[in-house]
């Protein structure tokens, strides 16, 4: 249930690429309002993932888990239905919205819901099959386009997110974190939007010139609005990102490994589905399906890397997965316009499969077993909202120091050789992630959690998975 529920706002990061075109030429839309609809979604899920964490924690995982597969749902019905390119960026900010409440609330659901010696492999099951939502689509978003419209893509979503509602209302426990109390920071909340927001504005359109005075007081204003959101959160009595929660050092060394791979990733995943089908002259749901082998080693391995991490620790996994990506993206570079799939595209992409596997389930485990439980609503926000950040920052800045701006992007030529030079700083990136975890990440810290907490759990009384015991003077909660 929660994998399905946060799979609708992973699949919907990725399945918009493909349908670009087609809206573009549907909706009349410029180069600048196409970047909008891709980045409005990723700017409000990043911004507010934080609010939707504390919001989970202070009152009900499950509560607010449902309110954000509903908000998502009916923005995805508004995308399917806008009229205009305006309506349809509006609607994609409110899917944001709808993520940020969703996304946070899934995994702190598992968190609280598995005793710890089941709770990586739990982990594992919920980033792969999280991953393969991701990875399907430009597959799916292929399909639909070309078998019925853009519009579609946006519509599958409306099923799936009843289902959900229903299962997380008859299933699932409620969980929440007693200690949380006092008024929400909202003015934490909405200084980090208004940070993020005028960065990454800044950053989008620099590139486009003939805004400079827009640029420049956006990025005053973003970089302004980010000092104070941490000065405020250092002064809050109830802050909605407690910044002792860093002094964990596996917490911030984890978060930085999330960091610099995850802005590999996103640069990826934007810029392979158009270079297979720019310079390539692939097919929209030929260069979706190109991406299918890392569906498939994430759905077989992700679960046994979460399984494997807790065994073992999750250091080697961490080192060795930005390794395997990084190999993975230099087999990329090697791909140019003419080559076969099956000689040049697929060796690349199954390595970097393998190596993206070792990483996401044991990154995201390291990240909750550093941080107390009554907490993890917020740590999972927090490593979230790192991965959003990263690939929203690293989306706007690599193709441009790639050489892919303005009509550039569509050129086969320069596209080819952008896609290469991007491809050479994501590995560069992967490559700093591997140093980060081999210096920091330690091997025990999965295991110090099970050892510390595993006497503690309990089985609720009516078949519902183990919970952990909510911290006196609360009761415990009951499924």
């Amino acid at each position: 249930m929660t994998i399905a529920g946060s799979g609708m706002a992973f699949l919907d990061s990725t399945v918009v690429n493909v349908a670009l075109p087609k809206i573009g030429e549907d909706l009349n839309a410029s180069t600048s309002s196409l970047q909008w609809i891709l980045n409005g979604y990723l700017l409000t899920l990043a911004s507010l993932i934080l609010l939707g964490g504390s919001l989970g924690d202070r009152l009900g995982r499950r509560l607010v888990f449902q309110v954000g597969v509903v908000v998502f749902t009916l923005a995805s019905l508004l995308c399917a239905v806008a009229p205009t390119v305006e309506l349809l960026i509006f609607a994609r900010l409110i899917q944001g919205i709808g993520g940020a409440l969703l996304t946070p609330g899934s995994l702190a659901i598992i968190e609280a819901s598995f005793r710890p010696a089941d709770r990586a492999r739990a982990i594992g099951a919920w980033s792969g099959l999280g991953g393969v939502a991701s990875a399907l689509g430009p597959l799916l978003g292929g399909w639909l386009i070309g078998a019925i419209s853009w519009r579609a893509i946006f519509l599958i979503n409306l099923p799936l997110g009843a289902f959900v509602t229903w299962a997380a209302a008859r299933y699932v426990p409620e969980s929440r974190d007693p200690t949380a109390t006092g008024k929400l920071d909202l003015g934490g909340a909405v200084l980090a939007a208004i940070g993020l927001g005028g960065t990454t504005y800044a950053l989008i359109e620099a590139p486009e010139g003939g805004r400079l005075a827009a640029v420049i007081a956006t990025a005053v204003i973003g970089v302004t609005a980010l000092v104070g959101f941490f000065w405020q959160e250092r002064r809050s009595a109830n802050p909605m990102l407690p910044l002792g929660i860093f002094s964990s050092r596996q917490f911030s060394a984890a978060n930085a490994v999330t960091f610099v791979v995850y802005a590999a990733l996103g640069v990826v995943f934007f810029l392979l589905v158009s270079f297979l089908q720019i310079s390539m002259g692939y097919s929209p749901i030929a260069a979706g399906s190109a991406s299918l082998p890392v569906t498939a080693l994430m759905l077989v391995g992700s679960a046994r890397a979460g399984e494997l991490a807790q065994r073992i620790g999750p250091r080697v996994p961490l080192t060795i997965g930005p390794l395997i990506i990084a190999a993975g993206l230099l087999l990329m570079m090697r791909i140019n316009p003419g080559d076969s799939y099956v000689s040049t595209v697929l060796p690349a992409v199954v390595v970097f499969g393998l190596g993206l596997t070792l990483v996401v389930a044991p990154v995201t485990a390291t990240v909750l077993a550093a941080v107390d439980s009554s907490h993890s609503g917020i740590a999972s926000g927090v490593n979230n909202a790192v991965a959003r950040v990263a690939g929203l920052l690293a989306v706007a800045v690599i193709p441009v120091v790639a050489g892919l701006t303005g009509d550039q992007f569509y050129d086969p030529a320069k596209m080819t050789h952008g896609f290469h030079v991007g491809m050479a700083v994501c590995a560069g990136l992967s490559l700093v992630g591997a140093i980060i975890a081999w210096t920091t990440i330690s091997s025990d810290v999965l295991h110090e959690e099970e050892g510390e907490e595993e006497e503690e759990c309990y089985s609720c009384g009516v078949g519902a998975p183990t919970l952990r015991p909510a911290p006196e003077p609360a009761p415990s909660p009951r499924g």
